[in-house]
């Protein structure tokens, strides 16, 4: 085989130039005859040409075959040459050099040129390239329905381009002078194995009817085990249709066992039991709503187990009617569009203040800290449990490195105020101050990468979590007590029933009682938004305790400045599907642009038909985005996908590397998928 390729001087392509020029030269001579033995002398010396070149080009060729096998014996050489896989040498371009046997045994009947080309394109391209001087080809490609790898080297077989390396390196172009020496493995039957093996490895899931307590409450004992059973009946014959066992544990709770095959059909589905089971309607009853979880991390099933575990409390942090799929680490998140419903009861809010009151007393001191950029719901929550701290007879500081929406005033407010002097510290103070029986509690977030100091969470070995948002992938997860409602209003309401119900009665300031109270002005948009039957109870104890209305909305208003800034950024705003609204703010010279934003995004909301509001500003290297809505959009599933998180009606996120019309086009596609998802 090598002989016979060797025959051919001239390759195919060289043929069809000389025919070309052939067919030129008679047209010319045509014209005048004279030029005959001119173009008889020419075009022996272009066939001379075509032979020398191509046989120095097959020499070169030879050696680098021969510099492949140099470091192996001649009896390895025999074995190159007679490979048992398909084995070719092709040039740059993708044309042929050389095949064995084997190769054109296996290939006979696919036309293998263009598969050729492309395959010396894609090594040019994701090889060449990023491997310089490597040499090592290490990729898959598709022929004829099966997978191949291919594996090999590619040598620069023409030398005469070394004084041009400079040049070459700039254009970061690849060299057409490589030729690539591939072995074609056929994968086909072990990625068959492989995938029979993934589609049968186990997953642990569980499901759970959010509502349950609050759908027995609502029915008569004649009629609740009816809607409960045909509600549980969807349940069963969903799992059933996809080959899924399921037990029932408790009331409201089913545990299944799956394998990989049936949790991607149901990925496929997009869980659709969470629409049907709201199909079951009784008179006076609520929609049932169900929270879904299935995880196939672990090595065992126990560990599978507890990893669903740890994804169903995801799912209900998250406000429940979803489905979260965890596979290698990795979340995928379905539903969750539908508004919150309030539906705490008042014995968690006792059971967490008396636990917290435990934690606290049995402490040496406590940290307080909010998220980072703190907002008066954050500072606010913070102060509340100070006091609570300082009733019990501990030391306690509130770690602070940023602010953010309205916030100036009060930290001016509270510097002027000699008990909390040395109130609020650096990170540095906060680390020296933590041992191990230090009390670090977390408010207004959850997230370990949105606090305002990750090495004091890192360094504390007791924390205790309070916070109001939906629970994201990133939450902390090493809290000794966790206090997350995504029904309430803000965490200041939070901090307030843990006040309320506290077995010690706790006195607040004037400043601390305004301060929970500016949290929740701040979180609702003045009783406007997300507002349930207790946070007007948190309200209410707050005004039995002397809370100054009139002074708190004095810490809200902007300067002129400000208040021009958003009207210009307002006027400014492009419409989006007639009913969202999306403003870019680009002043850099705003020190405060994130606040700005965030409260343009709360005035475009005032405007008629808008339902959902994005203000985009550059901070630095960061692009910050306020999300807003009046609940008919969930803007937390698009700036999830961005990255941030928050509420159905408040969210946020900060991304880095766009410009901001490169972030608007981003934050657009987000929206787009966020309605495609709930068109499907």
């Amino acid at each position: 085989m090598q002989k016979n390729n060797k025959s051919k001087s001239i390759a195919l392509r060289t043929q069809v130039y000389l025919i070309i020029i052939a067919f030129l030269e008679v047209v010319i001579c045509c014209y005048n005859y004279f030029l005959i033995p001119v173009a008889i002398v020419f075009y022996g010396l272009v066939i001379w040409y075509a032979i020398w070149s191509s046989k120095k080009r097959n020499t070169e060729l030879t050696q680098a075959l021969e510099d492949l096998t140099s470091k192996v014996g001649s009896t390895a050489k025999t074995t190159l040459i007679n490979s048992p896989f398909p084995l070719s040498i092709i040039d740059a371009n993708g044309s042929m050099v050389w095949k064995s046997e084997k190769f054109v045994n296996t290939f006979a009947e696919v036309d293998m040129s263009t598969i050729l080309v492309d395959i010396a394109d894609k090594i040019k391209a994701n090889v060449i390239n990023a491997e310089k001087n490597k040499g090592e080809i290490n990729i898959e490609t598709l022929i004829n329905n099966k997978n191949y790898r291919l594996l090999g080297s590619y040598i620069k077989v023409n030398n005469d381009h070394k004084k041009n390396k400079k040049k070459e390196s700039e254009s970061n172009k690849p060299d057409s002078d490589y030729v690539m020496i591939l072995y074609f493995i056929d994968e086909t039957e072990i990625k068959a194995l492989k995938q029979k093996v993934e589609d049968q490895d186990l997953s642990m899931g569980i499901i759970m009817i959010d509502n349950y307590e609050e759908i027995s409450q609502r029915m008569t004992s004649e009629v609740r085990p009816v809607f409960i059973a045909q509600v549980e009946k969807k349940i069963y014959d969903y799992t059933a249709k996809y080959d899924v066992i399921m037990v029932k544990t408790e009331k409201d709770t089913f545990y299944c066992v799956a394998n990989h095959a049936s949790v991607e059909k149901m990925n496929d589905d997009k869980f659709s039991i969470l629409n049907e089971v709201k199909t079951v309607e009784f008179p006076d009853s609520v929609p049932a709503t169900l929270s879904i979880a299935f995880s196939d991390d672990g090595d065992t099933g126990i560990k599978k187990v507890e990893s669903a575990r740890a994804a169903i409390d995801i799912a209900l942090g998250r406000g429940g009617d979803q489905a979260i799929i965890k596979e290698n680490a990795n979340y995928k998140f379905f539903g969750g569009r539908t508004t919150e419903v309030e539906k705490r009861t008042k014995v968690k809010a006792r059971m967490v203040s008396h636990g917290l009151q435990k934690l606290i007393e049995e402490s040496e001191n406590v940290l307080l800290m909010g998220h980072s950029n703190s907002d008066m719901d954050a500072i606010g929550s913070c102060m509340g449990l100070y006091r609570f701290a300082k009733t019990l007879g501990k030391e306690a500081h509130i770690v602070n490195n940023s602010l953010g929406i309205g916030i100036d005033g009060f930290i001016d407010k509270l510097k002027q105020t000699p008990e909390y002097e040395n109130l609020l510290i650096k990170t540095d103070e906060a680390l020296d101050l933590i041992t191990d029986k230090t009390l670090l509690i977390v408010t207004d977030t959850s997230r370990q990468n949105y606090v305002d100091s990750p090495e004091v969470l890192e360094k504390a070995k007791r924390v205790v979590i309070i916070d109001h948002h939906r629970r994201s992938t990133d939450f902390i997860d090493n809290a000794l007590l966790t206090f997350q409602e995504v029904y309430a209003s803000s965490a200041c309401e939070l901090v307030t029933e843990i006040l309320e119900y506290a077995n010690t009665k706790i006195e607040l300031t004037e400043l601390e009682v305004e301060a929970l109270y500016s949290g929740i002005m701040l979180d609702t948009k003045n009783f406007t938004f997300k507002t349930g039957v207790r946070t007007f109870e948190a309200a209410a104890f707050l005004r039995r305790n002397g809370v100054d209305i009139i002074k708190v909305k004095k810490w809200f208003q902007s300067d002129i400045l400000t208040y021009q800034a958003i009207s210009s950024i307002v006027s400014s705003a492009e419409i989006m599907n007639n009913n969202i609204a999306i403003a870019l703010y680009d002043k850099a010279e705003d020190t405060n642009a994130n606040i700005t934003a965030a409260k343009a995004a709360d005035e475009l909301l005032t405007i008629g038909g808008i339902v959902a509001s994005f203000v985009l500003t550059k901070m630095g290297e960061k692009v910050y985005i306020s999300g807003r809505s009046i609940g008919d959009i969930n803007v937390q599933l698009i700036l999830e996908k961005l990255g941030g998180g928050g509420h159905i009606t408040l969210a946020g996120a900060q991304i880095e590397g766009y410009s901001l019309e490169e972030a608007k086009q981003e934050l657009i596609n987000r929206i787009n998928e966020y309605f495609f998802e709930t068109e499907n």
